[in-house]
């Protein structure tokens, strides 16, 4: 009994393989595979995210931001107005970021951080918050106070290995869209960089980061950040790169925070890297009378 049903089932594999009556194909659309592939080394990769990190000291960049709230988990999305703005970074860790009101051009959000704690103004509700660059165990349910100026500095430069890290490669590709106008896409493989280190000195490696590099460029096309439970926490991803000087720096940036359900849209339309700055560029008065929240 056991052959013959082995043999039913033969016989029927072979009416379904080669019957038209059981299939069904349907036509995508074709991927090919990109032109003028580049290849490079795990310590060829290393050396250019580091020697691109080096190469910026200091960067005042002309911005338009556009930030949403929501998601799946809320039914709904929030999409705020654009805001344009400048972004003033100055190694090792001091960052300001000045968001302007649409027509009026006046302060709408005033943020900066020497890396440590930052304090944020914003004057059309007459309130500031302070507090550390590390948000609390127990987050805001408001994902815009979640936000903090590291989130800033981390997507806008991408470090090198860091000490104590250990660092693999994968490969892997993705499809794109060479040119927005038409709906071509095609096919490029990449490199994806893996930073990771050791839990408690075992055998257990907990991942830091993944930098996503295009191989037709060799230059990175998104970074995701993990936090100590391996969760994603910002995803950040990077087009439209241009020269500025010697240094190739994305224009389009967009940031994303899954466990918020926060999205941050960044269009740099001018970018000055390597100016002088003074300290003062990165000193917030808070006015008497206004309101102060602190955050752990």
């Amino acid at each position: 009994m056991t052959r013959v049903r082995w043999r039913a089932g033969v016989l029927l594999g072979a009416v379904l393989l080669t019957s038209g009556c059981f299939r069904h194909t349907y036509r995508v659309q074709k991927a090919p595979p990109i032109a003028n592939v580049k290849s490079a080394t795990l310590d060829e990769l290393i050396h250019q995210i580091q020697g691109r990190f080096d190469a910026i000291k200091t960067m005042n960049a002309s911005v338009d931001i556009v930030a949403s709230t929501g998601g799946s988990k809320q039914g709904k999305v929030t999409v705020y107005t654009t805001f344009s703005g400048y972004i003033l970074l100055r190694k090792p860790e001091d960052l300001r970021v000045l968001l302007l009101l649409p027509l009026l051009h006046t302060t709408a959000l005033d943020m900066v951080t020497d890396g440590k704690t930052f304090k944020m103004r914003i004057p059309p509700q007459n309130r500031a918050i302070t507090g550390t660059n590390q948000v609390a165990t127990t987050p805001s349910k408001n994902p815009l106070e979640n936000l903090r100026p590291a989130v800033f500095y981390d997507s806008l430069l991408i470090k090198g290995v860091q000490p104590g890290e250990l660092v693999a490669i994968t490969s892997d590709e993705r499809m794109i869209q060479p040119d927005p106008k038409k709906k071509e896409m095609v096919s490029e493989p990449d490199y994806d960089v893996s930073l990771f280190t050791q839990k408690n000195g075992g055998v257990e490696l907990a991942t830091h980061r993944v930098i996503h590099i295009g191989r037709s460029t060799l230059l990175p096309y998104a970074q995701d950040i993990y936090d100590g439970e391996g969760r994603v926490v910002t995803r950040a991803t990077y087009e439209g790169y241009q020269k500025f000087g010697d240094i190739d720096f994305p224009t389009r940036i967009t940031i994303e925070r899954p466990l918020d359900e926060l999205k941050i849209a960044m269009t740099l339309t001018k970018v000055s890297p390597n100016q002088e700055m003074e300290n003062d560029q990165f000193e917030l008065t808070i006015p008497q009378g206004t309101q102060v929240r602190q955050l752990p």
